[in-house]
């Protein structure tokens, strides 16, 4: 049995008129599925695309792909491990490194992160495999070297969330939701609120400024083991849960997977490099640095209405600093 984790990082505050929600627990979280009550037949078609996708990518699953590749080392892929792997390499290079999925050989063989988890000791921190290149797929099969695990906990919520949202395209649902965690898609304009890690109220509220947006948080204070200091997002490279920042969230018309790849690697980067990653993106940024600082992208008016912040840093007058895109 593995934990149920409910990381509703970024939260739905409200839908369109005559809307119908459903929630189901898949990929060990909540999710959500709004539609307008007249398309509200596809809801349940989005729920198994999500079980679909969770058949292939979990790591916890005894009959999904991603299990058996840990467990035999060798496995044939179905379409969706397919495709996650080979956005996976992409994104391992997008992000010079630090997006890696064998990161699974820390996170899942040491941490258990969301089965019976322990803090991982120094030696075996040292130790733990960790290298894409390690990694050997193509179409129909993939293969790992001796010793190592993989992960897709780092985009598989959000390429979920985007298997969902082009089925919906496909059959012309225009006004749509789909939320896995604090990975969201708007096909219609939504308002939206970012989790304060600090009080019950939101870090700030927005809506989306036009349809088919994405948002997506990676934040570290929500799966760890006894302290934040031994947090899930984890740098491929010094092999040690990242201690820079505390939330990240990012808003862009690109793919789920890629923002939730994205907000990921750039969790885990040095303080310039992440904030570099991100203005090369094209996409809009909300950063809550473990300094308690909250930086916000300058262009985050290109996708966001009405933007509200709550956020006073360390209890002082609300100081926000927007970084600059160029």
């Amino acid at each position: 049995m593995y934990k149920l984790f409910f990381l509703l990082l970024v939260s739905v505050l409200s839908l369109e008129a005559k809307t119908i929600s459903r929630t189901q627990v898949i990929m060990a979280t909540f999710i959500t599925i709004s539609l307008e009550e007249k398309e509200s037949r596809y809801i349940e078609d989005g729920f198994k695309i999500i079980k679909d996708v969770d058949l292939s990518l979990s790591s916890y699953n005894p009959k999904a792909k991603i299990f058996l590749l840990n467990k035999e080392l060798h496995v044939g892929l179905d379409e969706y491990s397919y495709e996650a792997l080979k956005l996976s390499k992409r994104y391992y290079e997008d992000s010079d490194g630090y997006f890696d999925i064998t990161i699974g050989s820390i996170t899942k063989k040491l941490y258990r992160f969301g089965e019976e988890e322990r803090v991982a000791l120094p030696k075996e921190l040292d130790s733990a495999i960790v290298k894409f290149k390690g990694l050997y797929f193509e179409k129909e099969k993939a293969c790992l070297e001796y010793g190592m695990q993989v992960d897709l906990g780092g985009m598989g919520k959000g390429f979920a969330v985007d298997k969902v949202a082009e089925y919906y395209r496909i059959n012309g649902v225009e006004s749509a939701t789909i939320a896995a965690s604090g990975d969201i898609r708007c096909l219609s304009v939504c308002k939206l609120g970012v989790e304060n890690p600090f009080s019950q109220k939101n870090l700030l509220t927005f809506e989306t400024k036009y349809k088919d947006l994405g948002i997506t948080t990676s934040g570290n204070y929500n799966r760890f083991v006894e302290s934040t200091k031994n947090n899930h997002l984890i740098n491929p490279k010094s092999k040690k849960s990242q201690t820079k920042f505390i939330s990240i969230t990012l808003i862009g018309d690109i793919s789920n997977a890629d923002l939730d790849a994205y907000a990921t690697a750039a969790s885990v980067m040095p303080i310039k490099k992440a904030y570099e990653f991100l203005d090369g993106l094209g996409i809009a940024y909300i950063v809550l640095q473990s300094d308690r600082e909250l930086v916000i992208s300058e262009n985050i008016s290109k996708f966001t209405n009405n933007l509200l912040i709550n956020y006073a840093v360390q209890q002082k007058p609300r100081y926000i600093y927007y970084k600059s895109q160029k």
